[in-house]
């Protein structure tokens, strides 16, 4: 179930409030795209922004759309492990297909504090599938390969979101945890990097923009096709960089905006692409024909 490219899906706003028929135009273009699965109310959803019963709305909203169609992982977490377990509970009820929980951010704690939160989440509902989020540079701690390797003789602790940037690190979590745990990328420059290293799909920020394309580099790999997957990775280096331009998602979202699917609002405090920088991004679309 967890193979391929899920798109970690922006929550559009309009008036400052979630944009329902943008969202699901959204979810429906994705799909029609062919997009593996999706992400809702990640980072790059701008989950933290939300209050509970927005993010509760915008995990109902891409579930009702997709309808079955592909998976739905909704992101959960929390750096209180008691407001995590109660968002793993409620989604778990929703019908998602897997719990995302990132690392706890500003706390810091220490590998067995990593250990600890991620058990007592997992076992909150234990029919329900996890899949871990390390990305060290938004939460200031970065969860070891051991670690991993530990979680991941829970049994419903299936998969791991690796976004620290560092390969070889993809490489020792692959060598210490069993076979069927799922390893996906989550940093878009280096998805064909880890998909050679035995990871088996991407939680992908990119794939907002152009999903066929990013879901092409993956189509590829599995066929068998690693030059073409390197071709199409390498086309995509432009678009990989130009999403980082400023704070994911910001250029995401102002993309989207350029290519008139979404308005460009963000929550505070993230803000919109000063005008150089979108100019930039621009003349990266336009390379793509995006605009």
């Amino acid at each position: 179930m967890f193979q391929g490219v899920f798109t970690a899906i922006v929550t559009p706003f309009k008036n400052g409030k979630v944009d329902e028929k943008a969202l699901r135009d959204l979810v429906e273009w994705q799909i029609q795209e062919g997009i593996h699965g999706l992400v809702a109310c990640g980072s790059t959803g701008e989950a933290m922004t939300l209050s509970d019963d927005e993010w509760e709305d915008v995990i109902s909203i891409v579930l009702k759309q997709v309808a079955n169609r592909v998976p739905v992982i909704a992101g959960a977490g929390s750096n209180s492990t008691d407001k995590a377990i109660k968002f793993n509970k409620r989604v778990y009820k929703m019908g998602v297909a897997a719990s995302l929980q990132v690392t706890p951010y500003y706390n810091k704690p220490t590998q067995e504090g990593l250990f600890q939160h991620f058990k007592a989440i997992a076992e909150s509902a234990p029919d329900l599938p996890v899949i871990l989020y390390n990305v060290p540079g938004r939460t200031a701690v970065n969860m070891l390969p051991e670690t991993v390797a530990r979680l991941s003789k829970i049994k419903n602790i299936v998969g791991l979101k690796e976004a620290s940037g560092d390969l070889a690190q993809v490489k020792k979590i692959r060598q210490l945890v069993p076979k069927a745990f799922v390893i996906m990328s989550g940093e878009d420059a280096q998805n064909f990097a880890i998909y050679e290293l035995g990871g088996v799909g991407a939680i992908s920020v990119a794939s907002n923009i152009m999903p066929a394309k990013v879901s092409d580099v993956w189509n590829k790999f599995e066929s068998c096709d690693a030059e073409g997957a390197k071709f199409v990775q390498e086309e995509l280096l432009p678009l990989n960089k130009a999403i980082f331009f400023e704070t994911n998602p910001i250029p995401t979202k102002a993309s989207l905006a350029l290519m008139g699917k979404i308005k460009d609002e963000l929550r505070l405090p993230l803000t919109p692409m000063t005008s150089e920088n979108k100019a930039r991004l621009a003349e990266v679309l336009k390379s793509y024909k995006l605009i």
